[in-house]
């Protein structure tokens, strides 16, 4: 059980039972526990440390990521602590052009178009607040010695017993268990999941540093030069800014050998950058890795513990963040009886595609602006000062911009209904349906009740109805909205939308019963519900 009791147990070195142990609570072990409370799951959440992190590590939290904290409530005390970027600001050695509105590409396909800084350690004390307002906790300093699945009995379902390191402390007993508990993942590990991929013979340095000059402001500057490339993200109050680079020979060839002092002099000799006084400096080698497995029987992967990879894009507590929202709800429907358990199998179908092409996008990109060979470093010095201004003029005003922000902002991940690598070889991708729910202005307030529902657009009191009879055959609700609000959306059609706000079937209304019914047995429905569950 969550909350005051499972401290009480601790105590006591009880046995706790729950519905789900979480193994980690960094953003993704602490967002999957949010949303499993939220849904009135029981869930333990277990961590080695001894509180929530205090570096600030990640910092960006994506547009999706921030629809997510909406629908979970908590959008009101996400905004007044993010630092809101909308510009990008390129560069070449000591020159700056002009800036690219980040904003504009992302105008009216969410309401959070922008980039929102919110350091990874204040998104961990955000979430562990809610988690203890609504009755959970973390117990901090709890090692797990062993964990193994456990047999039912009796006609019950079986599940898993974790066994902590301290003999005091106690046993957990629960029918799933997710490893949220990073790279080394003890969850994976004992599973003897492989972790695929590569690492990266750079080191890299990040400075979160006060007092800098050189730079554009309240912009996100990728500078680079013929050998290096700065990357910097404003942190708020003006002259305070994130700097990631490259620690090339001689600065250091071991991620420890590298200190500060070398990188000031390098940032000020190649791009004129300069600052008073860093609040955290650290280096590091970056991972490319994918699980090969997000799901082995009751276990489950999340988050870094399923793969990691460059920072390019901004891309890494997001998708974390995205793999918590997804799997809870598909755990929350399986034990609250609605869904069948095969529901399950569609976390690693959906999810573990999405971090591979993430792994695949940013290790091109990655590896082109991280090059050094000749070609690249000449490659470097004649186009980026020749192309960068004419694409912040471009880049504004074509069609594929929106795309690029889409991408970017994990607004455009798709999702395909069957895991089998045929089926999607044959198949195309339907521009809304395995998506999430293209944003009209208005119809995702509505998403708010984390319930299957099914969508009518225009069509005036025809379409209403049709929807509303559909609906309630279903047994789910029924949202008109007057307008598409030039969204993807078409007025011929309705839309069976998930409670996580992707659309999982499109049909006309004559056949939609029909279309919806089997892809809702597809997605092992055994039941028509509102509420996925609480």
């Amino acid at each position: 059980m969550a909350g005051g009791s499972e401290a009480d147990e601790k105590r006591a070195g009880a046995t706790v039972e729950t519905d789900v142990l979480v193994v980690g609570a960094g953003p993704t072990g602490l967002m999957l526990a949010n949303w499993l409370r939220r849904l009135g799951i029981r869930v333990v959440v277990v961590d080695a440390k001894s509180g929530t992190t205090r570096e600030s590590r990640a910092i960006v939290v994506q547009a999706r990521s921030m629809e997510i904290y909406e629908q979970l409530g908590l959008i009101d005390e996400v905004l007044p602590r993010v630092t809101t970027i909308r510009l990008l600001a390129p560069g070449f050695e000591r020159t700056r052009f002009s800036t690219i509105p980040i904003g504009a590409l992302g105008a009216g396909l969410t309401r959070f178009a922008s980039l929102s800084v919110l350091e990874q350690s204040r998104n961990e004390a955000l979430l562990y607040e809610n988690l203890r307002s609504v009755g959970g906790d973390v117990l901090w300093r709890h090692s797990l010695a062993s964990i193994t699945e456990i047999e039912g009995t009796d006609g019950a379902d079986g599940g898993i017993e974790a066994v902590p390191a301290d003999p005091a402390a106690p046993r957990i007993r629960a029918r799933f268990c997710v490893g949220a508990d990073g790279a080394g993942s003890f969850v994976r590990q004992s599973r003897g999941i492989a972790f695929e991929g590569t690492t990266n013979a750079h080191v890299f340095y990040v400075c979160d540093a006060i007092g800098v000059t050189g730079l554009t402001a309240d912009a996100v500057n990728v500078v680079p030069s013929p050998r290096d490339v700065l990357l910097t993200f404003p942190l708020g109050d003006g002259d305070h800014h994130r700097l990631i680079g490259i620690a090339r020979a001689p600065l250091g060839e071991q991620a420890g050998a590298v200190e500060e002092g070398p990188v000031r002099a390098l940032l000020e000799r190649e791009f004129g950058v300069t600052w008073g006084r860093s609040t955290w400096f650290a280096t590091y080698r970056v991972h490319h890795r994918v699980a090969a497995r997000f799901r082995d029987g009751p276990f489950f992967l999340a988050g870094d513990a399923a793969h990691v990879h460059s920072p390019v894009g901004a891309q890494g507590m997001n998708t974390g963040l995205q793999d918590a929202h997804n799997l809870a709800l598909k755990l929350a429907e399986v034990i609250s009886g609605t869904a069948d358990v095969a529901w399950l199998d569609h976390y690693e179908i959906e999810r573990r595609p999405v971090a591979q092409r993430l792994i695949r996008s940013t290790d091109r990109v990655f590896a082109a602006v991280t090059s050094d060979t000749r070609r690249a470093r000449l490659a470097r010095r004649a186009l980026v000062p020749a192309l960068a201004p004419l694409l912040t003029r471009v880049i504004p005003r074509v069609g594929g911009a929106s795309r690029l922000f889409g991408y970017l902002s994990q607004i455009r991940v798709h999702y395909w209904a069957s895991g089998s690598e045929k089926a999607r070889a044959r198949g195309s991708r339907d521009p809304v349906v395995g998506r999430r729910l293209p944003w009209t202005g208005e119809n995702h307030a509505c998403l708010a009740a984390v319930e299957w529902q099914v969508h009518s657009y225009g069509g005036g009191a025809v379409r209403r109805e049709q929807g509303d009879r559909i609906g309630e055959t279903l047994g789910m609700a029924a949202v008109h909205f007057a307008t598409t609000g030039g969204s993807l959306l078409s007025v011929d059609d309705v839309y069976l939308v998930r409670p996580d706000g992707f659309v999982a079937a499109r049909a006309r209304p004559a056949v939609a019963l029909a279309v919806f019914r089997a892809r809702l047995a597809e997605f092992g429905r055994t039941r028509p519900v509102g509420p996925v569950a609480g």
